[in-house]
């Protein structure tokens, strides 16, 4: 297992964490372009508050069960033996179990998702999501629902892993916001566990 420094984020109503890996060989270059080479992207359509439109990024759902989220079913992929290491890694970080995982291509600054929690019902009530970051920098930002506090801003850099645990979808939203800046593709693993 590589090392990793755990940073505790001070969030109210919220268990989140942001793993760095120490280790410039746990994540190496080649791991982006494998999945951005290898992967079956598509560009969903999603209806948001009864409108329908094009995702503004590429997604793959891969893992045992089919996922909902915003009106779009994915059927899944089996898992591929670099998709299962990495998840064994994840699991291993987080003690957690996971049989999915959600693949993101932001292609440059344009790409982004809009404020969403990850609360669907196949979740659980309390769902751990351990998102792995590959190739850009990209801002992260929480926002809290109900609550008038400061949002919690992230810059998530290669090899980074952001672990959301507890009660951080039922208090707090998040999204990675379309940029000016001139950036490169990002990719991001979000592994989660299908319920049922």
């Amino acid at each position: 297992m590589s090392v990793f420094t755990k940073t505790d984020l001070a969030m109210v109503d919220a268990d989140v964490s942001l793993y760095t890996t120490t280790d410039p060989d746990m994540f190496p270059t080649n791991i982006f372009d494998y999945f951005y080479k290898h992967t079956p992207w598509e560009q969903r359509h999603v209806t948001v508050y009864g409108k329908t439109f094009p995702e503004p990024r590429m997604t793959c759902w891969y893992g045992d069960r089919g996922y909902s989220y915003s009106s779009s079913d994915r059927v899944p992929l089996p898992m591929t033996p670099m998709l299962l290491s990495l998840r064994d890694e994840m699991q291993d970080l987080t003690k957690t179990s996971f049989n999915g995982v959600l693949l993101n291509l932001y292609h440059d600054g344009r790409d982004s998702v809009g404020y969403h929690s990850d609360n669907e019902p196949e979740l659980g009530p309390h769902p751990t999501i351990a998102s792995l970051s590959l190739g850009a920098e990209r801002r992260f930002i929480f926002k809290h629902k109900t609550k008038d506090i400061p949002d919690v801003k992230l810059d998530l850099v290669h090899g980074d892993v952001l672990v959301m645990c507890g009660e951080t979808q039922t208090h707090w939203k998040h999204t990675i916001p379309k940029t000016q800046r001139v950036v490169g593709a990002r990719i991001n693993l979000t592994f989660r566990n299908i319920l049922g």
